[in-house]
């Protein structure tokens, strides 16, 4: 199941889904924005096209069905910086039959030869957010890109190829600060112009971050400065060995030696998952665990600050109340208090 889209820019490729799939746009703030029909699944596919050249398709949808778009204009196809931040879409070129997968939080750059277009392949009900930065080479090249000083010889031999003269594949391994972008593209609560303004403002951060990544991948011997899948993983297996022994107390550097990584990334990588330091993180893991304590056992505080691996009460009664409003004596006395109520109605 699928469907050929014969238009460029974006806003014409929005028009054309539109028209086959028979149903209306929406326009806010120069975006424009399909509700998927429900034959074909749920949520939406915006986009738009910037002066300068640059231009965004979102989907942010799923399929009731495996389901193809293949993008077959006969002209020069953007050069298209993709970033999944959720689920995950199988993308090709027309002219070869190789897939390749974008997971969540992945990233691709890719421009097709010639006149050869591209394809994105949707999994049935899978939930993806797939953002798709389109750079109009021979529009982008009007402005003042200071001759793509800075870049790596194939990414500028790569923007200054406006007529596509090679095919070019590069899949990233994580960008999770890309998601954070994403993610204040679609929180950030603005109209009209300055709507406008700041969506183009972060595609360019957004563009500037995949250029960092690709980058950092091919810098040889030097240590990468963006967190990759690896990193990641340690982060979530630092975070499960907190919560799975919270009566120890772990140090940042004890908790980076043991999971395999250095204290900046642990440190990075818990700020980019759960908005906290490590430090925060294992308070707030030893908090909760004595907040459980306190509702469903016998143990007095002084028990459960030692079962949490603290040994001073005074410290925990200070930074229960500053988490929960109330000191420990008085959650406890409270919670006891309810449950002899309970048990007298009874």
């Amino acid at each position: 199941m699928g469907i050929s889209v014969t238009a460029l820019p974006v806003d014409d490729i929005i028009k054309d889904l539109a028209e086959q799939w028979q149903i209306g746009i929406k326009q806010e703030s120069g975006e424009l924005i399909l509700e998927l029909p429900e034959n074909l699944g749920e949520g939406f596919i915006r986009g738009t096209t910037f002066e300068s050249g640059i231009g965004v398709i979102e989907y942010n949808c799923a399929f009731v069905k495996d389901y193809e778009i293949t993008f077959t204009k006969k002209e020069t196809h953007p050069l298209k910086f993709i970033f999944c931040s959720k689920g995950e879409v199988d993308h090709g070129f027309n002219e070869d039959d190789d897939r390749h997968t974008i997971q969540t939080f992945q990233n691709v750059i890719v421009s097709s030869s010639g006149n050869n277009g591209h394809l994105l392949k949707f999994r049935a009900n899978e939930k993806v957010h797939v953002t798709s930065i389109e750079i109009m080479r021979s529009i982008f090249s009007r402005r003042d890109n200071h001759h793509f000083n800075g870049l790596p010889e194939d990414l500028k031999e790569l923007f200054q190829d406006s007529v596509a003269e090679k095919k070019f594949f590069y899949q990233g391994n994580y960008s999770i600060r890309s998601a954070d972008i994403v993610d204040e593209i679609n929180t950030q609560k603005l109209d009209g112009f300055l709507r406008s303004i700041f969506l183009e403002a972060k595609l360019f951060e957004m563009l500037t971050m995949q250029i960092q990544q690709y980058k950092d991948d091919n810098q040889g011997d030097e240590l990468p400065q963006i967190l990759r899948k690896s990193d990641v993983e340690k982060v979530e297996k630092a975070s499960r060995l907190i919560n799975e022994n919270i009566s120890e107390s772990y140090s940042v550097e004890n908790l980076a030696k043991e999971v395999g990584t250095n204290v900046n990334k642990l440190q990075e990588g818990f700020k980019h998952l759960y908005g906290l330091t490590v430090n925060k993180y294992v308070q707030e893991v030893k908090l909760n665990g004595a907040k459980e304590m306190l509702y469903s056992t016998d143990n007095n505080i002084s028990e459960i600050v030692s079962l949490i691996g603290l040994n001073n009460r005074s410290y925990f009664s200070k930074i229960f109340k500053e988490r929960y409003g109330v000191s420990p004596k008085y959650f406890l006395k409270s919670h006891r208090e309810k449950d002899e109520g309970d048990q007298d109605e009874k």
